[in-house]
């Protein structure tokens, strides 16, 4: 559907009721265009506070009159308008459900099964913030999801990346076991099958690194295991045909336990030593069942100075 894109700081003139003019007339296309997107780049440039810090004789300047007109646009619409006012949220929203489902809020877990899941996602944020080579967390959350997880912490990239070092792999896998290590801690060794999904992603990763890229130094620069493929159909995903020796299986095993174990243990260091944090974030996870990047940002300060 067409798209409308404007950076607040263009509807802001010299000369006072030519940016209220120029809402109105972007409103304008935007009906005449409906169904259609606007999207509002650096709104904070005219959406602060009317008359902030301002005598009352001077609340009727350009941003004042810009950011009413704004509100009156936005507030004004009836539902069958078709002009979409894309906030953050809904952003934020998007991703959740192309990555991981609509929310199911009425899976009602109980409250020790809630305490559960929400330190597990406590664990896996609380170490992607701890460790060198992680991408940001986005938001954490302990609302069920379509594809069948009761929480969820989502890490997005700054930039697109082609390629991992080792060491980003390996602070990858601490990340991953992050949940089963805080369940370890927090329930004194009562670990349950939250941690399934996660065990197995992180045992392919570091199969992975020792078979495919290389990354055991006992075992060199050598790749283990041929894929079998299909005359018209080849896929990373497809069985693997073995082509080495039961003595070499035996260091694979050896090799992908001891990462998945250095993880681990790294895992719960972090943890152990953070524990006040991982305490306050699994609690207002409880209570508000989603945080977002700033919130887990006051919540570790927080936790800090309280220390």
């Amino acid at each position: 559907m067409p798209f409308f894109s404007m950076s607040g700081s263009e509807f802001m003139e010299i000369f006072v009721g030519v940016g209220a003019a120029s809402v109105r007339d972007l409103f304008e296309q935007a009906k005449k265009r409906a169904p259609c997107i606007i999207f509002i780049d650096e709104l904070d440039a005219i959406g602060k506070s009317r008359a902030a810090g301002r005598g009352i004789f001077f609340s009727n300047d350009e941003r004042e009159q810009t950011l009413n007109q704004l509100l009156a646009e936005m507030d004004g619409f009836d539902t069958s308008s078709g002009v979409i006012i894309v906030e953050m949220y809904d952003i934020d929203e998007a991703i959740d459900r192309v990555m991981l489902g609509l929310e199911k809020k009425n899976r009602v877990m109980s409250a020790a099964e809630k305490e559960r899941v929400a330190h597990h996602e406590a664990g896996h944020a609380l170490v992607a913030l701890s460790v060198e080579h992680a991408a940001p967390v986005h938001l954490v959350s302990i609302i069920p999801r379509s594809v069948g997880a009761l929480g969820h912490t989502l890490q997005l990239p700054t930039e697109e990346r082609f390629l991992m070092t080792r060491s980003e792999l390996r602070d990858q896998l601490t990340v991953m076991l992050g949940g089963r290590a805080a369940e370890e801690i927090t329930f004194h060794g009562e670990i349950s099958t939250e941690a399934a999904d996660d065990l197995d992603r992180a045992s392919e990763l570091a199969r992975q690194m020792v078979t495919r890229f290389g990354m055991s130094e006992r075992l060199g620069n050598l790749t283990y295991g041929k894929r079998v493929t299909g005359r018209f159909l080849e896929s990373p995903f497809m069985p693997q045909e073995r082509n080495y020796s039961d003595r070499t299986a035996e260091v694979i095993d050896d090799k992908v336990h001891r990462l998945i174990s250095e993880a681990y243990d790294s895992s719960q260091s972090i943890l152990l030593t953070r524990h006040q944090e991982l305490e306050r974030i699994a609690q207002e996870l409880i209570q508000k069942e989603t945080l977002d990047r700033a919130t887990l940002g006051d919540l570790i300060r927080e936790s800090s100075r309280l220390a």
